[in-house]
Order: C-alpha cells, then sequence, then structure tokens
C-alpha cells in the first residue's frame, strides 16, 4: 500500500515538472495577449463596427455669386482662366457645383479627363461625385467609398483603397499562410452601412382603424376591465379569463372576444403610455428577447430607465436589424423634453445593432455614450461598473416572459405588438413594484388608494382616447398649415 501512495505521488510530481515547462513555454513563445485575444477570428466579424465615415452633402452654388463676392472682396475682376499648353475645355463642360462655363475651368491632369473650377475650386470629372447629394469618405485615407451591395434597409460601401492605413493595419494581423489561403474570412477594409428607410421620420404614433370607439354591444364597460385585469394583471390566457369570468362572475363569455377586448383597449392606451410625460434619468438600459407569432421567431425591444425602472421604449420585429432597434431607441429618446448631449450613459450587451445605431443618432445631432456590456462574466472594467444595469434589464425580459408564455404566442404581427404594449401600460402604471416601496412606477391623474384594478384600467381608456384626439387634432392642423 505505501509503495502505491509513493509511486502516485512520484508521478504526481513529474506531471507538475512537465506542466511548469510548458507554461515556460507558451510564455516565452506564444505571446499571451494573443493568446487570450480571438477578435480577430472571422467569427467576429459580423460584431465589428468601423467608426463613422466622413460625410460630405453637395449643395450647389451660383458662380456669378461667387464671382461679385471676390471682386467685391479683392477690388479687381475676376479673370477667366489664362491658358498656356493645355488645349482648352470642352465648350458643353461645366462646373457641377457652381455652373461656371468652360472659360473658367482648368485641364486638372492634362488629357485623363479631370477638370478643376477656378470659381469654387471644385475638381470634377464629367461625371463624378458631385452630382450625388451625399459622398461618403473614408476617415482613415480620404477616399471616397464604392458601393458594392444593395440590401433591404441598407447599402453597403466599402473602402478599396490599397494603400489606407486601415486595411495595412488589419493586413499586418493576419500570417502568411492566413493571407494566403483565408485572406477572405477576415474582415480587412473599411466598411460602412447606409440606411436607405428613413427610420428618423417614421410615424411613432400611428392610430390603427379599429383605435377610434368602443362598441359593448353585449357587454359593459365594466366587464372589460375585469377582462384586462385577469387576462393582463394575473396572467391568465383568453381561455383562462373566460372561465373565471363565467365562474366567478357568471359572465358568459367567448375567449375571442377577451382577445379582441385586449387587442382594442391595447391600441387605444398605446398613445397614452407612449406620449406619458415620464421625465426619465441619463441612464438607459436595453436588450431584446424573443416571442412565437404564428410559430415563427420575432423579436422584442425593450428600453428602460434604470434609475426610474419605467419602459421608455419597446418594438416588435421579424428581424433582429438595427432598424427596430432604432425606432425603440428613438422612442426613448423622445421621452427628454430637450435631449441632454453626451450626458446619457446607454448601456446594452455587445450586439452590432446598437454601435450601428449610435451611428444613425450621431448623424442627427444626438450624441450619447454607448456602454455594451460584454459575456457574462466581469472580465473588464466596463462589465465590472455596469452590469448591474444589464441585469436589471435581463429582469424586465423575465418578467415579460412570464406574463407572455400563457399566450402561447401572437397569432399576428400587429396583436403581438399591441399585446406588448398593453403589458408596458401595465408594468408602467397599475403594477406595484418592490423598489418604489410597492407602489406603481408613475402617478396618473384620476387614481385614487380605494379603487380596484378594473376601473382604473377603465381610467387609462378614457386617457387614451383624449390622447388619441389630441393627436388627430394635431396632425389635422398640421395638414392644414402644410
Amino acid at each position: 500500500m505505501d509503495s502505491i501512495v509513493t509511486y502516485l505521488l512520484a508521478y504526481n510530481q513529474y506531471l507538475l515538472q512537465i506542466i511548469s515547462y510548458l507554461l515556460n513555454f507558451i510564455l516565452k513563445y506564444i505571446p499571451l495577449k494573443k493568446l487570450l485575444d480571438d477578435t480577430d477570428s472571422p467569427k467576429y466579424n459580423k460584431f465589428k463596427v468601423d467608426r463613422l465615415p466622413k460625410i460630405y452633402r453637395f449643395e450647389k452654388v451660383d458662380y456669378q455669386l461667387l464671382i461679385g463676392y471676390y471682386e467685391y472682396m479683392d477690388g479687381k475682376p475676376f479673370k477667366p482662366v489664362k491658358r498656356r499648353k493645355d488645349k482648352g475645355v470642352p465648350e458643353n463642360i461645366t462646373c457641377p457645383k457652381c455652373g461656371a462655363p468652360h472659360i473658367y475651368l482648368y485641364n486638372n491632369n492634362g488629357d485623363k479627363g479631370q477638370y478643376q473650377c477656378k470659381v469654387c475650386r471644385t475638381t470634377f470629372k464629367e461625371s463624378h461625385h458631385v452630382d450625388k447629394p451625399t459622398v461618403f469618405k473614408c476617415p482613415y485615407c480620404g477616399r471616397t467609398l464604392s458601393l458594392i451591395k444593395e440590401r433591404k434597409e441598407f447599402n453597403i460601401h466599402k473602402c478599396l483603397n490599397n494603400h489606407c492605413p486601415y486595411y495595412l493595419e488589419q493586413l499586418k494581423r493576419l500570417s502568411l499562410k492566413q493571407i494566403a489561403e483565408e485572406k477572405h474570412k477576415f474582415k480587412l477594409r473599411y466598411i460602412y452601412r447606409e440606411f436607405t428607410i428613413e427610420f428618423m421620420k417614421m410615424d411613432l404614433n400611428t392610430l390603427p382603424k379599429r383605435a377610434i370607439n368602443f362598441n359593448f354591444r353585449k357587454f359593459s364597460p365594466h366587464i372589460m376591465g375585469l377582462c384586462l385585469t385577469y387576462h393582463v394583471n394575473l396572467n391568465l390566457s383568453t381561455r383562462t379569463t373566460a372561465d373565471a369570468l363565467r365562474d366567478i362572475h357568471g359572465v358568459n363569455i367567448s375567449h375571442a372576444t377577451v382577445a379582441n377586448y385586449a387587442m382594442t383597449a391595447a391600441a387605444v392606451i398605446k398613445p397614452f403610455v407612449d406620449n406619458y410625460k415620464y421625465k426619465p434619468s441619463k441612464s438607459l438600459a436595453a436588450d431584446e428577447t424573443y416571442i412565437k407569432v404564428n410559430g415563427v421567431k420575432h423579436y422584442v425591444w425593450f428600453i428602460m430607465d434604470t434609475v426610474k425602472k419605467s419602459v421608455l421604449g419597446y418594438q416588435v420585429s421579424d428581424t433582429r436589424s438595427t432598424g427596430p432597434c432604432i425606432l425603440a431607441m428613438r422612442m426613448a429618446f423622445e421621452k427628454f423634453t430637450k435631449f441632454p448631449q453626451d450626458a446619457i450613459k446607454f448601456i446594452a450587451d455587445g450586439f452590432t445593432t446598437y454601435p450601428l445605431a449610435q451611428q444613425e443618432f450621431f448623424r442627427e445631432d444626438k450624441n450619447f455614450e454607448l456602454i455594451q456590456v460584454i459575456g457574462l462574466t466581469n472580465d473588464d472594467e466596463v462589465s465590472t461598473e455596469y452590469r448591474w444595469a444589464k441585469q436589471m434589464i435581463e429582469r424586465l425580459n423575465r418578467t415579460f416572459k412570464f406574463s407572455y408564455r400563457v399566450t402561447n404566442g401572437y397569432s399576428s404581427s400587429d396583436g403581438a405588438f399591441y399585446g406588448v404594449s398593453l403589458w408596458v401600460a401595465y408594468y408602467n402604471f397599475l403594477r406595484p413594484h418592490k423598489v418604489n416601496k410597492w407602489n406603481v412606477l408613475n402617478e396618473v391623474e384620476g387614481f385614487k388608494p380605494d379603487m380596484n384594478m378594473p376601473a382604473k384600467w377603465l381610467i387609462l381608456l378614457r386617457l387614451g382616447q383624449e390622447k388619441i384626439l389630441e393627436l388627430q387634432e394635431a396632425k389635422q392642423i398640421s395638414d392644414f398649415c402644410s
């Protein structure tokens, strides 16, 4: 027995010695940073977002006004181009920016077809980017980006300059074998995604046709309040809600009627929820979770105030793309009476849509700090400092999914969107929260301490109808003025 123990101890010492040799070899010949940093791997390409390009917007000017300005400032006449060796510029060529005729144009590169305007200093060819409303240039080398792909929601522009500092730096990270065999798998060139859909101009307050009025042919408004209380507050399905109303209150109602009541109530309450004056803090958190619509995976985007806990923005989409993320962020940012530039801390995970959406808001002069908490463990200072916000939005997702599971999914995209908005109304205005001493997050005018829940739902319905009328009147005035 003693010999076996002695043998195992000796063998253990031998293994420890081998491990020590291997560690010394790794530290000597394999850089530890390269061993731990695998962000150059091709599988991480889709998570990389480059910074914004240099954006030039083309605006035409009048060359006669510029010539008049030059003559006024210099006190002498502005003369045409004095030609020496060049053959002149064809008479049909004019400056695309200021409209100056050929007498004010230079042959800028001999006979290669490039011209320069003496009036506005624009360099151009017969067909050049100055005819375009917007030009994107690489922020590293200044070369005009080339349009390489056109997708459904965005165009992809790429810098094709082989001498671009960005391209050369990315190329240095690859080995000779990777360059020869796997170069196409890596992201080497600067890329910019130009969104073609105007997400910043979409109407967030579109009113559905069924949100105009109520027609209670068989049941009273109080029955509708009971339906919403059982279905939303108590997380009962439409069939279980119909059973509860029949067994407890003696109301013989179908589950389809309960679903119609919920859909109509969501459509009416939504404008009030979206336009309520929340007075948010400057700390927001965002995340997305999935739901099922007709058995197909869809996504719900939530943006919440991490200080006051209210849900400020939400969207339902069939894709996990940047568009719905931008719309949810717009919904949240419009809660600010005045957008606090650079003061907002926007906390999210490492998904690529958030920096892409940030770029779009930068173009609209809305700057905020994007903080991305990566992974499940605190491996860096940012994750350690802001993990609490990520956990908070994850708890919000779990709270939503607990109420969603009883529905077994939604039957349509509109039903999913207005179902989520109904849940947001309950979460923001009716649900007691421990963090707020078991009170609601936002006070509603008309609520009383002794008021039951069906009555509160009816007050939200009334406030929603008032907000709909207010929005309709504002739209009519806007259409009249325009």
